[in-house]
């Protein structure tokens, strides 16, 4: 993986995905390694984030790297008209790796192929999320012991959500049977439904999912992303669809644990916080070993 872009979770096979975490396991034992000191590592956040942009900068600082970057295009001279090609371009000059997360989809894989260094997707519009995925599938197979056989749901916006989507591919290694929850306005795109078909794996379409909850291994929550929405209309219509309460959990599997991208604004109630089910702050946390683990792998210094 050395010197290769991440743009896509499809740029790893099954086999680097499990060496990815097994490195992440290696650094969650082990955090201090100051494996990137002298190296300068460039985070480009032209869209808002909060667990992101931080779990990086913390992964970065724990292997003693450098950061350099910026946190909004406001204080950027895109604001006086730069492309991103020339941004890219000039960043490459500064620094040994792009992190870089921009609203448009396909900016990430343009990012890769005009810089002159190895590129990390932080996020590309609806597109994909693969460093998210990592870290959710960190912390299925830590929850689970295992990522084969488990029966996922997906509630919320399954159209949007780049972590969705993402995550869909991953677990397609793993022989996972997917319940996907989501209003009529936000079902799952019709081309990840033909992806399954291809690999022959199973799923199911719900509005609700009140009554098959105890079926779960995981429940991987989504908020209703307003940011994503051309028509205010529809964001209105869908943005109250789902809440997770505890109440809802009596009678649900032992192993099973509720995921959560983050933010959340009010489809998991905060009763739910203390739950033993609850697992979104430690998912959270994972971040930093996964993006640890990457970071370490594409610069070849681990």
């Amino acid at each position: 993986m050395k010197n290769k872009s991440l743009i896509s979770i499809n740029d790893y096979s099954k086999d680097q995905i499990l060496k990815t975490l097994d490195l992440a396991e290696d650094f969650e034992e082990n955090p201090k390694q100051r494996l990137l000191e002298g190296k300068v590592i460039a985070t480009l956040f032209f869209e808002p984030s909060t667990r992101t942009r931080l779990s990086f900068e913390s992964a970065i600082n724990r292997l003693g790297g450098e950061i350099i970057g910026f946190s909004s295009q406001d204080s950027t001279s895109v604001k006086k008209g730069e492309s991103l090609k020339d941004t890219i371009k000039t960043v490459s000059n500064y620094c040994d790796l792009i992190v870089i997360r921009h609203p448009l989809e396909g900016s990430a894989r343009y990012a890769s192929e005009v810089a002159s260094v190895p590129v990390i997707n932080a996020g590309d519009g609806t597109n994909q999320h693969p460093t998210q995925t990592m870290l959710d599938l960190y912390s299925i197979r830590k929850t689970q012991n295992t990522l084969e056989n488990l029966n996922i749901f997906l509630v919320g916006d399954l159209k949007y959500g780049r972590t969705v989507h993402s995550l869909l591919m991953a677990m397609s290694h793993f022989n996972t049977t997917y319940n996907f929850v989501s209003p009529e306005e936000l079902r799952i795109p019709e081309e990840y439904k033909m992806f399954l078909k291809e690999h022959k794996l199973q799923y199911k379409e719900h509005i609700d999912f009140t009554d098959i909850i105890s079926e779960a291994d995981i429940i991987y929550m989504t908020r209703i992303q307003r940011e994503r929405f051309s028509d205010p209309m529809e964001y209105e219509k869908t943005k109250n669809s789902y809440m997770l309460r505890r109440d809802m959990l009596k009678g649900v599997k032992d192993n099973l644990k509720i995921l959560h991208p983050l933010p959340r604004i009010n489809e998991i109630n905060e009763d739910v916080d203390e739950s033993k089910q609850s697992y979104y702050f430690t998912q959270a946390l994972n971040g930093v070993y996964t993006r640890m683990a990457i970071m370490s792998s594409i610069l070849g210094v681990k």
